[in-house]
């Protein structure tokens, strides 16, 4: 029994040993990262940086294959000191008649918005009073640019296009001799 417990005994002696220094560091890092935070928390609260976001959405297209696209402060804005332009957080909608692209961009108004189509592209822009957004969408497939119809309400823009239709060409019968 005697040689159990000293068996055991060195074996606790072991793991504290090993695992007390990685605890040790780990609690050091946590700390540093803690002091780290709060000196960041208090240069954003005090305007002295701006804060980065960033993200992406994954969503399956048509084809069955996975779409990501990126959304947030760009990082070309984020080495220029003062300038917050973001992607909007942008999906894109396809049915049998029309084509719906949608934008989230809260923080500026209506006014601020300026949206330029073509047949293959959208291009959003907005810069409002704290936020600048850009970003120029592909379409899915060719739309009238005339036709569209734009709505923006509670920092969500919303654009629907109508199709591009080939024209039907009228077919002629051709008389082989």
């Amino acid at each position: 029994m005697v040689w159990k417990r000293r068996r055991r005994r060195d074996w606790d002696d072991i793991f504290d040993e090993f695992f007390g220094r990685e605890f040790e560091m780990f609690d050091e890092i946590v700390e540093r990262m803690m002091r780290d935070f709060d000196e960041i928390f208090r240069r954003a609260s005090s305007g002295e940086i701006k804060p980065i976001v960033r993200g992406f959405s994954i969503r399956i297209g048509p084809d069955g294959k996975p779409e990501i696209r990126e959304f947030g402060t760009k990082p070309e804005a984020v080495r220029q000191e003062g300038i917050e332009e973001r992607r909007p957080l942008i999906d894109v909608m396809e049915t049998d008649e029309e084509v719906h692209v949608i934008a989230e961009m809260p923080g500026v108004n209506k006014e601020d918005i300026d949206v330029n189509a073509s047949e293959t592209s959208v291009e959003i822009k907005a810069e409002g009073e704290s936020r600048k957004y850009y970003e120029v969408v592909d379409l899915p497939c060719e739309v009238v640019p005339d036709s569209a119809k734009a709505r923006y309400n509670n920092g969500v823009l919303e654009i629907i296009f109508r199709k591009k239709h080939p024209k039907k060409e009228d077919k002629k019968k051709i008389k082989i001799e």
